[in-house]
């Protein structure tokens, strides 16, 4: 066993990475002692005999006392890891061209586009941005169903059009608000729209960069912009060993270059693939973690910069804690601390929690608040 982890409780430190194996219970004590004695704790060799119930242990003499002591405190201990994250504006989207012809207007790096406004243009027509979560696939017209017809009728009610249903059925009714839409616009008034013709996302986007010229031919499938939201978010990459720290909604402290620290919450996790470091190493799993930033004024400016982030699993309040050190492992498996009491010692065995900025949860019979304990050498 590797040396006990701070923010991790001893049992999810204990957890082997492969399924479990029956062990004996003498590996598991070595185990055990091996853990403290590299967290900084003691070994001691104390008999169960003296620890029955909870009761005290063998006693020490003042000339034989701990070199330092520590006091129990009571305090609420956090379960955090802290990881490097990249301020942005979030995952950036390819927009793709669907019709054959040829680019003849592109918008500014950095522009904002909105709902029913050109993403580019081909042939002087216009590739329009439309808000939906189903990205378009297919040419709609009169008899077809499903929710990218309802993503594009509830647009067609945003920009003011109406005389139908929203729903995913696409209508005579569907058909005639298209015709209006595209007189507006500038295009055939067939009443279908093809494929190419609108991009469904999320919300508004920023242009992030562009991957053609105007005047250069478009081909279908051809690379024209990329896009991302418009809402600055912090992407942060965690071992998936740290997956636990990740949960949609919780909150995250970021920390601004400026040092500034601002209230930050998850709004998406997913599981990624990223490719090796070196040109022959493996490619590694990881945990993608978007976060939104409350105080978006605090990030003014930044358009991308490196940020720390500290996510917190969980919170124990209100416990008692000694310092890792005062640990000392028994030799009948488990753990105890040294208490000292008008110039002599006594061991008492106790129960560990969650292991937190050097400190550990404990608790044990007769235990409480204000004792001191030793250090061991």
């Amino acid at each position: 066993m590797g040396p006990v982890k701070e923010g991790v409780t001893l049992d999810e430190e204990a957890a082997p990475a492969r399924p479990r194996r029956r062990r004996g219970r003498g590996r598991l004590v070595a185990g055990l002692l091996v853990a403290v004695a590299a967290a900084g704790g003691g070994l001691v060799a104390v008999n169960s005999a003296g620890l029955l119930n909870g009761s005290a242990g063998p006693t020490r003499s003042a000339s034989a006392l701990p070199p330092a002591t520590a006091a129990v405190t009571r305090q609420t201990l956090n379960d955090t890891t802290d990881a490097d994250g990249e301020l942005g504006y979030g995952p950036v989207t390819t927009a793709l061209s669907r019709q054959p012809g040829t680019i003849t207007w592109l918008p500014d790096s950095g522009a904002t586009i909105s709902r029913g406004r050109s993403l580019f243009r081909v042939d002087n027509k216009p590739v329009m941005l439309m808000y939906g979560d189903t990205p378009a696939y297919r040419d709609l017209k009169v008899g077809v169903e499903g929710k990218d017809v309802e993503n594009l009728e509830r647009n067609l009610r945003k920009l003011g059009y109406d005389g139908f249903t929203v729903d995913d059925e696409f209508t005579y009714d569907t058909a005639e608000a298209v015709m209006e839409w595209q007189e507006d616009r500038g295009l055939d008034e067939t009443g279908v729209v093809e494929l190419g013709r609108v991009v469904f996302a999320p919300g508004k986007v920023r242009v992030d960069s562009l991957d053609a010229e105007a005047g250069q031919p478009a081909t279908p499938g051809q690379k024209v912009l990329t896009y991302t939201g418009t809402s600055k978010v912090v992407t942060v990459y965690l071992e998936a060993e740290d997956q636990r720290m990740a949960k949609k909604g919780s909150k995250v402290e970021v920390t601004l270059p400026d040092g500034k620290s601002v209230k930050g919450k998850i709004t998406e996790v997913a599981t990624v693939i990223v490719p090796g470091e070196a040109q022959n190493d493996d490619p590694q799993t990881r945990v993608e973690a978007l976060v939104s930033i409350g105080a978006a004024k605090a990030a003014k400016g930044l358009d991308k910069a490196a940020v720390d982030v500290t996510f917190t699993a969980s919170q124990r309040k209100n416990v008692l804690t000694v310092p890792v050190a005062a640990l000392v492992a028994l030799q009948e498996g488990g753990f105890g601390l040294e208490i000292i009491e008008g110039g002599r010692s006594r061991y008492i065995k106790i129960e560990t929690g969650l292991f937190s900025g050097g400190r550990v949860e404990v608790s044990g019979d007769g235990l409480t608040e204000g004792m001191t304990v030793g250090m061991p050498k």
